[in-house]
């Protein structure tokens, strides 16, 4: 069990359409979430190193999702932007070469490797020319990223298992596509488990996103989930 305050698991996905939001939703959240992750949309909207900044000052933690993929040397350079700045993760989609350069590129941000996203299922693998099965490419990417020096992982919970059962506690698991109920038939993510089953399965830390950006009471709602976590965490 990796010493991580257990509110500290849970990353909120602020996937909002700019800053301004950004922070408005922070505030409104408030001590219910301690840990959040700022991806593409954000940093296209401008204003994304201020509010890192803001939000490091304010005592938060800030995960930069921005999935770093090209030319290993860009990826590292991409990386030094983000050191010295209190960003804790960011992630890299790529080869062995793109991995071992934000390795090391980094100093005080941590490198978590993509290994499927969880949006994709079986048949989105077949339409990229994989053929083996989604836990098969989840295991040699976390064993790449292992030997790359990676940090960790972004893994659906539903191979986090394998990936405890094959490599242990080794690597950090970072979950998204966390639902607190079954999933819908709507939703765009296709590899989902509950708080309690990614937890059980070996994740870390938890990413959640609609299931609090779209509650009537989002603070409500994070803190419902903090509770999920806490109780999961104390029984592991």
């Amino acid at each position: 069990m990796k010493s991580i305050p257990a509110r500290e698991r849970l990353i909120f996905a602020l996937d909002v359409p700019d800053a301004a939001t950004a922070r408005r939703s922070v505030e409104t959240l408030g001590d219910s979430v301690v840990f959040y992750k700022l991806g593409l949309e954000l940093m296209m909207a401008g204003g994304y190193h201020e509010l890192v900044d803001w939000m490091v000052a304010r005592g938060n933690k800030v995960f930069a999702d921005l999935k770093f993929f090209d030319i290993p040397a860009t990826v590292a350079a991409a990386v030094r932007r983000l050191n010295g700045r209190g960003v804790t993760f960011t992630t890299v989609h790529g080869n062995q070469g793109i991995m071992e350069a934000a390795v090391a590129a980094a100093v005080d941000v941590k490198i978590l490797a993509v290994t499927v996203l969880t949006s994709l299922d079986r048949g989105d693998l077949d339409d990229l020319g994989f053929a083996c099965n989604v836990e098969e490419l989840v295991i040699s990417r976390a064993r790449r990223a292992l030997a790359a020096g990676c940090a960790g992982v972004v893994s659906s919970g539903v191979e986090a298992e394998a990936i405890r059962r094959e490599i242990g506690p080794r690597l950090l698991v970072v979950t998204p596509g966390i639902r607190p109920v079954e999933n819908r038939a709507e939703d765009d993510q296709k590899r989902v488990l509950t708080v309690e089953r990614a937890f059980a399965a070996g994740a870390d830390y938890i990413v959640v996103g609609r299931p609090i950006r779209d509650a009537s009471d989002p603070r409500a709602a994070a803190e419902a989930i903090q509770g999920s976590i806490a109780s999961a965490t104390l029984e592991r």
